[in-house]
């Protein structure tokens, strides 16, 4: 998956507003990229180009023909539907029979630890539990490369790092490609093989760095809060304007 010199404007003239500009990035298969930076910096914006959601002002975006699925903040299941009927959405679109949609939404669920909930509507789930229906329901799409927008950014710490247990067993079980946005810099080293700075409003990357650490990790441990705090020192410079961007 590439980007080549992606920009984005929403609106024209003196009040056309840069969300993202000279945006170049390389995302190899099975990598699991985090985009990190503060609010407002455009990594949802992003995320909505790679999936297609939204068409860049300037560059290009090329998934290589991959498949793409995406997973937002909230989970956003019909209220009315069970968790299994919920999933079984993001199959009507494929030529599977009822039968057939209602084996594989069982299925999903119980790849993200929820066997036992196919029948229990969202309300009557926790809310790690909704995030874990709407991920079986983003990996229902088949799809190659999985969006994340900040899934886990309402969830409990304990609930947090049990689903960075379960996303990570599952990316290595599928060969998924992830793009990963949060605010939370150790999470972003905790999951992924490189994080990549973004400046404020335009998003520019400013650095790139990779995790040399071995898996499995936790989100606690020495090294992955010493590479955090180096990052969370390069976002306050950036934020600050002190902070070098790459051409």
């Amino acid at each position: 998956m590439t980007l080549h010199n992606t920009g984005k404007r929403y609106g024209g003239g003196r009040s056309a507003v840069a969300a993202l500009d000279g945006i170049s990035l390389t995302v190899a298969k099975g990598e699991f990229v985090c985009l990190v930076g503060a609010s407002g910096c455009g990594k949802s914006t992003l995320l909505a180009l790679i999936a297609g959601l939204d068409q860049p002002s300037i560059g290009s975006v090329d998934t290589h023909g991959l498949r793409v699925a995406m997973m937002f903040q909230e989970p956003a299941l019909f209220p009315w539907l069970t968790a299994a009927a919920n999933v079984e959405l993001a199959l009507r679109a494929r030529a599977f029979s009822r039968a057939e949609r209602r084996a594989r939404s069982r299925q999903l669920l119980s790849t993200v630890g929820l066997g036992d909930f196919a029948d229990k509507r969202p309300h009557e789930l926790s809310g790690g539990m909704r995030q874990r229906v709407a991920l079986a329901r983003a990996l229902a799409q088949d799809a190659d490369v999985l969006l994340m927008d900040e899934p886990f950014g309402a969830l409990d710490a304990l609930t947090r790092d049990r689903l960075h247990e379960e996303l990570e067993r599952i990316v290595e079980e599928r060969g998924l490609t992830v793009v990963f946005v949060t605010h939370n810099v150790r999470e972003a080293v905790r999951l992924a093989d490189r994080v990549v700075l973004l400046s404020s409003r335009p998003g520019r990357i400013v650095e790139e760095f990779t995790a040399p650490i071995e898996r499995p990790r936790h989100i606690n441990t020495a090294v992955v809060v010493e590479l955090a705090a180096h990052i969370t020192a390069r976002l306050h410079e950036v934020g600050s304007g002190h902070g070098r961007q790459h051409p």
